[in-house]
Formats: structure tokens, sequence, C-alpha cells
């Protein structure tokens, strides 16, 4: 069962207060970097149940009069069609698809970056069609020897040979559809040329985890080192932080590498540094939302473990590293947590081992343990879903949603006409034939007006899923995970 722990009225009110008098304390103009997801952050409401996914725009929301966006791209990224891996689709229509996003509630976005430009012909097609689309767009190039060679980089050769991004807002956002986009040198360019030019502007970093507030090992940072194990972060003590102040304070290692380079060139650019640690350049204040320390560590715990087990099926599925799952495996190891503690995995491999077949397990929000079993007409998913929608709905569990006559063809449409082998309904099919079912049976009707419902709420299966019962989990909202094993022996699976 989730309980909430997170305020998220009063992170809105304190983190927009925060950027206001950062950007108050530079003179009246602040670049900031923005980690992470702008939209969409479950991680942060899965590891903080009352923290909204759309909490961060409704934060820049009410700025909005103040802010602009700059989006940032890396050329490289487009050259090499980088995808982003919870959307599936490119950087680069990531960008368009993020400029409509911004628009569509109101924020005013100024332009996009190419970054690391060098003619690539990808990116001169899509600096075009951005043109086209009326967006203004600049061009950063690489920089020799960056991060390290700081005369260089702060010179005319360096810095002083990216375009200047013309901006008109107080608060500039430096956003990008994924990490390595160069965000952080953006800012400093900015700043750079912007000293030249007599403006009096400063830079900010705004990353959710880690919270430099809570402990090293407090299981909401551990939570964050596994959602980031591929990429190898982990979390540190600021020792710049802890020197300057004699505080303790949480940041990653790679801000903690950059710092000691990123001072200089603020000294370079402001004449002195106006931060003395990595901890100072954040505007973080979640740490201070969180009423209820119990729940929020075991919100923790089971992300973690379903990162765990995500890192599994991915070395399963040939696109992950056994190294991810050794560092996930001692990060539970340190809290002394273990997979069978997700409270739907025993009784899905129970349910699997009753039916010698695959199994999936669902726990409603109230705690509620619901499965399914396959059948002729139906696959362990979908059987599922309908024994769920029933019990919320009040229905009684012998009543049937979905009747053969209504089964049967689609069955027969699959088979027949559209070269599936399998003929059981997956789980989109059978919302679908719910849907139609519901114009004349009031009980399917009851059945469907109870998916909200499913949002939030937590899944096992004993195998790998197909791409569609996945997706619809994914849709519906449903936190899933599953056993590192397909159904069958077959080479391919799709």
């Amino acid at each position: 069962m989730i309980t909430n722990c997170f305020d998220n009225e009063k992170y809105i009110s304190l983190q927009s207060q925060k950027i206001l008098d950062r950007i108050a304390s530079f003179g009246g103009k602040l670049y900031l970097e923005f980690g992470g997801k702008l939209f969409d952050d479950f991680h942060a409401s899965r590891v903080l149940p009352g923290f909204h996914p759309d909490s961060k725009i409704k934060m820049l929301y009410e700025l909005r009069n103040r802010a602009e966006i700059v989006i940032v791209i890396s050329a490289n990224d487009i050259e090499k069609n980088k995808r982003r891996g919870d959307l599936g689709i490119t950087y680069d229509l990531d960008t368009l698809r993020l400029i409509d996003a911004f628009r569509n509630i109101g924020l005013y976005v100024g332009s996009v970056v190419i970054t690391q430009y060098s003619e690539q012909h990808s990116s001169k097609l899509f600096q075009k069609r951005l043109e086209n689309l009326g967006i203004k767009v600049y061009r950063h190039y690489p920089i020799e020897n960056y991060p390290s060679d700081i005369p260089h980089i702060i010179s005319e050769e360096g810095f002083g040979k990216n375009e200047y991004i013309e901006t008109t807002r107080e608060l500039v956002v430096i956003t990008a559809p994924g990490p390595g986009s160069g965000k952080m040198a953006t800012c400093l360019s900015q700043l750079y040329h912007e000293h030249k030019r007599g403006i009096c502007s400063g830079y900010a970093k705004f990353e959710t985890f880690p919270i430099w507030n809570l402990s090293l090992s407090h299981p909401v940072n551990l939570a964050y080192e596994a959602a980031t194990a591929d990429m190898g972060d982990v979390n540190m003590i600021d020792p710049y932080h802890l020197e300057a102040y004699g505080i303790s304070s949480v940041n990653y290692n790679r801000d903690i590498a950059i710092f000691p380079v990123l001072k200089v060139m603020f000294e370079k650019i402001y004449g002195e540094s106006p931060y003395k640690s990595p901890t100072d350049m954040g505007v973080n204040m979640v740490g201070y939302c969180i009423f209820d320390n119990e729940a929020a560590k075991q919100a923790s715990y089971q992300e973690i473990i379903r990162r765990y087990y995500a890192a599994l099926c991915a070395v399963r599925q040939g696109t992950g590293d056994k190294k991810e799952v050794q560092n996930i495996e001692l990060i539970m190891n340190k809290l002394g947590i273990c997979k069978e503690m997700r409270s739907t995995v025993i009784p899905a491999l129970r349910k699997a081992e009753e039916t010698d077949a695959p199994a999936v397990a669902l726990e409603l929000k109230d705690g509620t343990i619901i499965t399914g079993k396959t059948s002729d007409l139906l696959g362990t998913c979908s059987a599922m879903l309908l024994n769920a929608l029933k019990h919320l709905g009040g229905i009684d569990d012998s009543t049937r949603l979905l009747s053969p006559a209504i089964i049967e063809p689609i069955q027969k449409l699959k088979v027949n006409h559209m070269g599936n082998q399998n003929p059981r309904l997956h789980m989109d099919e059978v919302l679908i034939a719910l849907a139609v079912a519901s114009v004349t049976d009031s009980n399917a009707a009851i059945a469907l007006e109870q998916i909200p419902k499913l949002n939030g709420t937590e899944a096992h299966s004993t195998v790998l899923l197909s791409r569609v019962d996945e997706n619809v989990f994914k849709r519906l909202g449903v936190n899933l995970t599953c056993e590192p094993q397909y159904q069958t022996n077959k080479l391919f699976h799709g």
C-alpha cells in the first residue's frame, strides 16, 4: 500500500521562491540548467509519493511571465539518431515534442541550440526544419580540450566562437531531450558572452536527485543511484561544501569531479566564483517537503527492487550490462532488502506454479492482490485485468464481462487475417472489446469506469511480456516488473 510522504504544494511554493531569490542574487538574470525530466518525472513520484509527475512544470508555470525555455540538442546525437529509451523517439523529434508540450501550457520557448556543431549533414537539415517552423536556432561548436584547457575555453577561440543566444526573460531554463547534450557548457558560454556585453547574469543547477540535505545512505538517494546504475553514477559527500561550511551534504560524482574546473571558469568570467561547492550551485528544495520519512524509505525500497528487475530483464534481452545488476545488488545488500519484498512477486510465482503457466499478480492501492489465469480466450494479463476491474467495480467474480461471442470473432480476425499465431486476446484488445460491450452491458460500462484506479498500482509477471501488454501496463500507469525469462525458447520475441 502507498502512503503519501511529500507535500507537493509546499514544494511548488518553496521551489519557485528559491529560484526567484537566486535570480535576484545575480542582479536580475539567471541561466538555470535543468537536470532530469521536466515532464512526467515518474521516478520522483514513485520514491516520494505525493510528488506529482508534473510538479516541475507547474513550478515553472508559476514563473511563466519571467521565464523562457532554451532546448539544447547535440549534433552528435542527431547524427546517431539517438533515441529516448522511455518514448522510443529520436532526440530531434523529441525536441519538437518538447516545444509543443511547453507551448501547450503557456511557456515560452525562445530557441534551440545545436551543440557540438561541425557541419554535420543531419544537423543542417534539422536546423533548416526548425527555421522553416519559425524557431530560432543557434550553433555551438566543439571546443578542443574541454573542460580542462580553461584559458582556451574562456577565450574568443573557445566560448567566443559560439553564437550568442538572444534571450528576453530574466529566467532562462536550459533543458534537453537527454543527458550529455551540453546544457552546462551552453550556460557557461552565455555567461561569457553576456559578461563581454556588460550584462549581469548568473548560473544555477536544478537537479532533483540526489537530495542534498538527506543522508548519503538514505534510501531515496540510493534509489537515485539504482536509477543511474547504467551510467555508473554514485552519490558522495560534497567535500567542498564540508570544507567551506562544516556541513555534510550529498552530491554526485560527476558534479564533484567537475567543480574545480567550474570554479576557475567562474573566476575567469565573474572575477570570483559565486559558489564554494557543487551543492551551492543547486536550488533543490525537495528535501524540505518530505513529511513522512519512513514512507519515503519504504517507497524507495520498492523502487530499487523495480530497478533491479528492470536491469535483470535488460541483460536477458541483450540490452543491459551485468555490471548494472551488480551495482544495484550492492545497494540492496547495503539496505538489507531483497526482491521478495515486492508484494506481487510471491503471489505471481505461486500462481504460475499452481497453473503450470505464466502468471501475473497485481496489487491494488488497498493492498488487495489480483491474479488471472491463461485460458483459450485470454492471456494471463488480460484475465488479470478483467478480474481487477470487476473487483474495483464491485462486480461479482463469476460475472463474465466479455462473452465468447465477442471474443471469438476477434480471435478469428487475428489468426485468419492478421497473421497472428496466438489467438488469445492481449490487454489492448480486451479493453477495446470491453468498450464495445459497454454500449449494451452495464457491467462492462462499470468496469471501464474503474480504469483510472489502476494508476499507481503494482504488477509482477513470471515471464517477459509482449511489447503490446508491456505498453498497456505503462499507459495505465501500472508499475510492472518481470522475471527475466521468456515463455518460450524461441530466438525472436516480438
